[in-house]
C-alpha cells in the first residue's frame, strides 16, 4: 500500500526547505551577520579617527595643509 500524502503539508514543507537552502547558499555567498559588519566597521572607523587624530597638521607631505 501507497502512504497518503497532505500535499498542502508537502508544498509547504517544500517550500520551507527551499528556503532553508537559499538561505544556506546566501550565507556562504556573502559570508557575515550584520552584527560581524557593524563590529568592523565600527573598528574601520576607530582606526581611521585615531590616525586623523595622530596626524601632524602642517606637514609638507600633507596635501590639505
Amino acid at each position: 500500500m501507497s502512504k497518503i500524502v497532505n500535499l498542502r503539508q508537502a508544498r509547504k514543507h517544500k517550500a520551507r526547505d527551499d528556503k532553508r537552502r537559499q538561505g544556506t547558499a546566501n550565507a556562504v555567498t556573502f559570508g557575515q551577520s550584520k552584527a560581524a559588519r557593524t563590529r568592523d566597521a565600527a573598528d574601520a572607523q576607530k582606526q581611521r579617527d585615531w590616525v586623523e587624530g595622530h596626524r601632524l597638521h602642517g606637514h609638507q607631505d600633507d596635501p590639505d595643509a
